[in-house]
């Protein structure tokens, strides 16, 4: 039988962003309801090796890190619910999100942290390498390839800047572009070019990821989008950069979006065009996507939703002593 489910804060989605904004919330006493969605915990579950959040000398593991902020969030007073939500009504006073359990969920305020998705290519060996060499993230995982070879796939921003990261690590960087022209902006693209540590593999596809398992990735097959000829090129490591799908389907047509689908809010803040509906992580961050930068938005985006809540029942309390 379904049930409602009220709150005072409802979080959609139980990344580091959902999780912190719920950490906050609760100490806040807004007693959050956190609904997980398809993938509880967001990317990180799916993130072996994390070296770059702060607080750990050594190596940790994504599944052990959401873990750890799911029973701090729990510990606080947060309620955790498996669902996944398939529509909400921002209209009224009170949010509703109904979930494909038929349960409904209501909230004096909503913050959307349904993160966003890395794009793949799709083709063999990218899901078995994935973690042994192939990655869509430069920025997390550049580091464990300093000194090795390493191969960026994509023509967009995007990709350019993740090949102008790695020179950090490594002195040998190609980006593999299945044309002959580059989409990003100019400027990327004249940096690009004038780096010595940069190579650009022109009209090449990638047709599969190669390697074994106990040495991962050794390789990238591709073939030349004009001749049709196929070749090895070879890469410690690959990163696939051809872009990231915001999960936002739910709020078209009730929240502003940019051309590719991310929330857009107020800038400097989390706070969208909807009065108490805040967006915080990868759903309305195209430039950082990090899980720190995704936390520090979290914990914004409980810090306005308790002033939303304060002033509201302020102004509450002001007209009944007036009335």
């Amino acid at each position: 039988m379904a049930t409602t489910h009220k709150t005072r804060m409802l979080i959609i989605g139980s990344g580091p962003a959902g999780l912190t904004a719920a950490i906050y919330g609760a100490r806040a006493g807004l007693e959050p309801i956190v609904v997980q969605g398809l993938q509880p915990g967001g990317q990180l579950t799916i993130t072996t090796d994390v070296e770059n959040y702060p607080g750990f000398r050594d190596v940790i593991q994504g599944p052990w890190l959401m873990q750890e902020m799911q029973a701090q969030a729990e510990h606080v007073g947060t309620r955790m619910l498996w669902d996944t939500i398939v529509d909400v009504d921002l209209s009224g006073k009170v949010f509703r999100a109904t979930g494909d359990s038929g349960d409904v969920y209501e909230g004096d305020t909503l913050v959307v942290a349904t993160g966003a998705q890395a794009k793949w290519l799709g083709v063999p060996g990218e899901q078995e390498f994935s973690g042994k060499g192939v990655s869509a993230c430069a920025t997390c995982d550049g580091f464990f390839y300093r000194g090795k070879k390493v191969v960026v796939i994509g023509g967009g921003n995007t990709a350019v800047e993740e090949a102008l990261y790695l020179t950090n690590h490594s002195q040998d960087v190609t980006l593999i572009h299945r044309r002959d022209s580059l989409r990003s902006e100019r400027i990327l693209q004249d940096r690009l070019m004038a780096h010595p540590n940069i190579t650009v593999a022109w009209n090449k596809a990638v047709e599969r990821f190669v390697g074994d398992a106990s040495s991962g990735l050794t390789g990238v097959e591709v073939v030349d989008t004009v001749t049709g000829e196929k070749s090895i090129i070879s890469a410690d490591g690959a990163f696939v950069a051809i872009g990231h799908a915001p999960a936002t389907e739910l709020f078209k047509g009730k929240l502003p979006m940019d051309a590719s689908g991310y929330l857009l809010v107020e800038p400097g803040t989390p706070r969208t065009a909807v009065p108490g509906v805040f967006a915080c992580g990868d759903v309305s961050d195209h430039t950082y996507r990090q899980a720190v930068t995704a936390a520090g938005t979290g914990c914004m985006a409980a810090l306005d939703a308790e002033r939303y809540v304060a002033e509201r029942d302020f102004a509450r309390t002001k007209a009944a002593e007036t009335a």
